[in-house]
């Protein structure tokens, strides 16, 4: 069993904000590849299904993005999930809009729901999936920039959406190089 974790805060008044874009991915993935309903459990909207021969629990962390670990280590601790099972959907600043890239471990790079992941499991060696948002061009600007919503003019957002869901079985086979590819293919020309 995998666990993929989409970072974002919960509620609607969050829904469309570029820190939620780990949300609305897993909310992708989950709707192209028939997941069970969202439910509550480990403090988080949760939703199972299988894509190609791996079953992945998908989890939506209700504790707000600060304290997202709160809700990862019961789930993996549950499910006995090792962390090299368990990977984070999250918004990246330091990708340009619509950008994508998969890596194992390292470092938080000030992203406080890997961070929290980070002390909550005890280790640094989850996956990621670094979801391109572009930065401001200023670090005053940042906390207003993640939490703001996408705009209109942001066209490449539904694209990767479902790039990312159409992708996912390669994911799921651990095949991040072939996912970042098909990604990157099926969103040219959106970004």
């Amino acid at each position: 069993m995998r666990l993929w974790v989409g970072l974002g805060n919960p509620g609607a008044e969050h829904a469309r904000q570029r820190h939620n874009i780990g949300f609305m991915a897993m909310e992708a993935v989950a709707r192209r590849h028939g997941f069970s309903p969202w439910r509550q459990k480990f403090r988080a909207l949760v939703a199972d299904g299988t894509i190609g021969a791996e079953r992945i629990l998908l989890l939506l962390p209700q504790t707000y993005m600060n304290a997202s670990g709160d809700a990862v280590q019961p789930a993996s601790a549950f499910h006995k999930i090792p962390p090299e099972h368990i990977c984070a959907f999250h918004d990246e600043l330091d990708l340009a809009p619509g950008r994508v890239r998969v890596k194992r471990g390292g470092g938080a790079a000030g992203h406080n729901g890997l961070r929290d992941m980070q002390r909550a499991l005890g280790t640094p060696d989850f996956w990621r999936v670094r979801l391109g948002i572009g930065h401001p061009g200023h670090r005053d600007q940042v906390t207003s920039h993640v939490l703001g919503n996408f705009a209109k003019v942001d066209t490449w957002v539904g694209p990767l959406l479902d790039a990312v869901a159409d992708a996912a079985p390669l994911l799921a086979a651990d095949q991040p190089e072939a996912f970042m590819t098909r990604v990157a293919l099926l969103t040219q020309g959106s970004q």
